[in-house]
């Protein structure tokens, strides 16, 4: 018998999207307790998503789970889209409801609720987040990678590090036309990212106040962009509330990965008086692949 028909099942979803084609795929791998971190590495550069799933323990009855993450090159903390994935993977095997997963950041709490038609949706509170203005030299060496100039940026929001589970770059354009046009230097971009410790680059473009579209490049992963990033749409939340830009609702839509042909729909919750954001999504199967 091979060590590949020894793995436990890898299964495929894909996040933020009711469309098999839409959304960010990730793996999800929902019993991984026989599984060492060089066979969870080699399971996530096998399937070659951005991120996979690794549950390495389950206490079905209290509905907890440990979680861990992966992308085709590294451990990643903490992966907001395969946070969605497992947990609608999970609530279609145990039925919808509350979920609480243990991950590296911390625990993450879940909603998971199901649609007449059977879709799930599932909602991750996020540990809190943080956010700070970024020094000149982060935002140089990044625009610099990304080529792009500081007229480029949006004066209205100022670059900031932001953190929901990572830390993300959060930059924000004055045009749609320059989101669109992304076409960076990946090694470059990727130095600069280990050298501050970013998983990605939030980069948006303010559309209305309750409406973003965003971009997230993430070359230490081995990927060029990720279509949704649940992470970076929690950080997103609260760098709005750092800088006092959160819509009255508190509650605002993140576009993501048109520019991808992958479209993605992420819609987020945050406060001024707490420092945990909502993110809410649906997510399906990935038949055949």
């Amino acid at each position: 018998m091979s060590l590949k028909s020894t793995r436990p099942e890898t299964l495929r979803y894909t996040a933020f999207t009711t469309d098999p084609a839409g959304g960010n795929p990730a793996g999800v791998v929902l019993d991984a307790a026989a599984l060492d971190d060089a066979a969870m590495l080699a399971t996530a550069a096998e399937v070659g998503y951005s991120e996979t799933a690794f549950v390495t323990s389950a206490d079905r009855a209290a509905r907890r789970f440990r979680l861990r993450f992966f992308s085709p090159l590294a451990e990643v903390a903490f992966c907001g889209h395969a946070t969605v994935a497992t947990a609608v993977a999970l609530a279609e095997r145990i039925g919808p409801g509350p979920l609480v997963f243990d991950t590296p950041v911390g625990e993450i709490a879940l909603d998971t609720s199901a649609a007449p038609g059977g879709t799930v949706t599932a909602t991750l509170t996020s540990v809190p987040t943080r956010s700070r203005p970024a020094s000149e030299a982060e935002v140089h060496a990044s625009l610099a990678a990304l080529r792009w100039s500081p007229e480029d940026l949006d004066p209205a929001l100022p670059p900031h590090v932001a953190f929901g589970g990572n830390e993300h770059l959060v930059l924000a354009v004055a045009t749609r036309e320059r989101l669109a046009d992304l076409d960076y230097d990946f090694e470059a971009l990727a130095e600069v990212m280990h050298r501050h410790g970013w998983t990605t680059l939030q980069l948006v473009w303010r559309e209305t106040q309750e409406l973003f579209h965003a971009r997230d490049p993430f070359p230490i992963g081995g990927v060029v962009e990720d279509p949704a990033t649940g992470a970076a749409a929690a950080a997103l939340g609260g760098y709005l509330r750092a800088i006092g830009a959160l819509p009255s609702s508190g509650a605002f839509t993140i576009r993501q990965g048109e520019d991808l042909g992958r479209p993605s729909l992420l819609r987020v919750e945050a406060s001024t008086t707490d420092p945990r954001v909502r993110v809410s999504g649906r997510a399906v199967a990935v038949v055949g692949q």
